[in-house]
């Protein structure tokens, strides 16, 4: 089996943690490989067009025009040390998640934390002073949202969960989450302010969700109920097969007694004169199926 064929295979059968992180790969790789184009063909803005295109825009009027990115900028990365954050952060909490909640909670909640994300960017980039003279030419793009909605979401669920960091021991995770929400989301709120606003929107969301799920209420569910129409939509239907089964007359019922009984007295007389070792496999097994049939 090919490496390809590997990546296809652990694709298929992984958990939806793993194909969460796939996707956030995959993603990025094509964007590297258009980088690749980009510069063989002395088109520079190749990439960044490719960027524009799938990020989120804070312009209403082009977001308007492009409402796809609400989904995939949450899947785009840019540069490998952004990327690779986002995925180890997901994989560890996303491993606990899977612990108390099932894999499709974990989808809902990376899907309604980027899309609350989302939400808070644009929405913030149109009504607050600050982004006025930026927001025509602002974009988000990352999962960073996501996964800090996961993040969240997890904390607020077990907040008593224990894990073990490296020179510092035992740490609670609602602590871990808080901390990294506001080295993430709150210092030099100055720097990148469009994608802190995003990872507050997610953290909402997460929060929101625990919450409520404690309290019996799945707020994913709607998502989820729409993933499973369009998986039930576009999974390919299997081929129904139809066949008859022809009856059986009493004549040729008869007549298939007579034949096996004929080859039985064969068995049987073979026996007589060899002994049972004497017989084949097949006349052996025709000869058990004969003594457990009852009349």
């Amino acid at each position: 089996m090919g490496l390809w064929d590997d990546i296809k295979a652990t694709f298929r059968n992984g958990s939806n943690l793993t194909k969460l992180l796939y996707v956030n790969v995959g993603v990025f790789v094509v964007i590297k490989i258009v980088e690749v184009f980009a510069v063989l063909f002395s088109y520079s803005p190749l990439t960044q067009s490719v960027l524009s295109y799938l990020s989120i825009p804070a312009s209403l009027p082009v977001l308007i025009t492009r409402p796809w990115t609400i989904l995939t900028y949450m899947f785009l990365h840019e540069g490998f040390i952004h990327l690779i954050f986002n995925m180890l952060w997901l994989y560890w909490f996303g491993r606990i998640f899977l612990e108390y909640l099932d894999q499709k909670k974990l989808v809902a909640v990376y899907l309604l934390g980027g899309i609350s994300g989302a939400f808070l960017f644009v929405l913030s980039f149109n009504i607050f002073p600050a982004f006025s003279g930026t927001v025509s030419n602002s974009i988000a793009l990352g999962a960073s949202a996501a996964v800090m909605s996961i993040v969240v979401a997890i904390a607020a669920y077990v907040p008593d969960y224990t894990v073990y960091l490296f020179l510092i021991g035992k740490v609670k995770l609602k602590y871990l989450a808080l901390v990294m929400f506001i080295l993430t989301s709150i210092i030099d709120f100055s720097v990148n302010s469009g994608g802190k606003i995003a990872h507050i929107g997610g953290a909402l969301l997460g929060y929101f969700y625990a919450m409520n799920y404690r309290k019996g209420r799945d707020l994913g569910k709607g998502i989820n109920r729409v993933i499973d129409s369009l998986v039930t939509l576009f999974k390919p239907r299997k081929k129904l097969k139809v066949t008859y089964k022809k009856s059986t007359t009493e004549y040729d019922y008869n007549t298939q007694k007579v034949e096996r009984q004929a080859e039985i007295n064969i068995i049987l007389e073979k026996i007589s004169k060899g002994g049972y070792d004497s017989l084949t496999k097949s006349e052996k097994d025709l000869l058990f199926k004969e003594s457990q049939k009852k009349d």
